[in-house]
């Protein structure tokens, strides 16, 4: 089944039948609120609203852990997430849409960025840090999909900075020189996470603003990109529609279940602590 996660802005979708919401309970804490069970054009997937059903979460407050678990419980094999972003380029337009292959992680630990830790050791690969399988699956849906008001980008690299705040001047500037393309304030750690638990991870970013780091161009400012944000929703919905009538063929033979968790422990089984052993094995099934 597919999962979902909304971000600002799209912590709903015109087009959803709730069939149930779903528990949100996790060794982890409380995944975020909106956990729930959905049908579209009659097909079944996961939902979840990255900041919360009413966006009461701060990108530094989101239980990311309990999100990619609660997602993976709930019987999640594949996650396609939407965003918001700014652009550093000026091709990448306000209602673009970049589908990033690349990370930078400029966030500042205050989330918790594994299911490692504690007794539990490993390494995971996070070198291709996306599923290829799905995003090359998406671009032939593209290719089939009708003209659209909005172009879409390949090939990105997204910048993950901790917010709330927009950034400095100065930091926009270096993050351009460091080969950034987009900046947002939440794929990370999720992408990584998703990987730990063997989740195929596909993000779907919408630009709204161009940040700051040109003075000819209008700055960001939260009322512009809520503007911007309302009509990327209705684009993003006719994307995810299309993904859906693939099912499963969207990530099939990807590597990622494959990986994650299953095979990057360091340690011998044996040595697994007690305690961690019933909601590793959720995240390794």
């Amino acid at each position: 089944m597919l999962a979902i996660i909304g971000g600002s802005g799209f912590e709903n979708f015109e087009g959803f039948q709730v069939i149930e919401k779903l528990d949100r309970e996790t060794p982890f804490g409380l995944c975020s609120s909106g956990l729930k069970k959905v049908k579209i054009n009659n097909i079944e997937c996961l939902f979840l609203s990255r900041h919360g059903e009413h966006h009461e979460h701060l990108p530094s407050e989101v239980n990311y852990a309990a999100n990619i678990f609660a997602l993976k419980k709930h019987g999640a094999r594949a996650i396609v997430s939407f965003s918001a972003v700014g652009s550093l380029k000026k091709e990448y337009k306000p209602g673009d849409v970049v589908f990033p292959n690349q990370y930078i992680d400029r966030t500042k630990s205050q989330r918790r960025v594994t299911f490692l830790g504690q007794g539990l050791i490993g390494h995971v690969s996070l070198a291709k840090p996306i599923c290829g399988v799905m995003e090359n699956n998406l671009k032939n849906v593209l290719k089939k999909m009708a003209p659209n008001d909005f172009d879409f980008h390949f090939g990105a690299t997204y910048v993950c900075i901790e917010g709330p705040y927009f950034s400095t001047q100065a930091e926009s500037k270096a993050y351009q020189q460091s080969g950034a393309t987009i900046i947002g304030m939440t794929n990370f750690p999720e992408y990584a996470l998703a990987r730990e638990a063997g989740l195929p991870y596909l993000p779907c970013c919408w630009i709204t603003d161009y940040d700051c780091w040109d003075d000819s161009i209008p700055h960001v400012t939260v009322q512009e990109v809520i503007r911007v944000m309302k009509n990327n929703n209705t684009k993003a919905f006719l994307i995810l529609k299309e993904m859906l009538q693939l099912g499963s063929e969207l990530w099939l033979n990807s590597l990622a279940p494959e990986g994650g968790l299953r095979t990057g422990l360091f340690m011998p089984e044996e040595a697994i602590p007690q305690d961690k052993k019933a909601w590793l094995g959720v995240l390794r099934t």
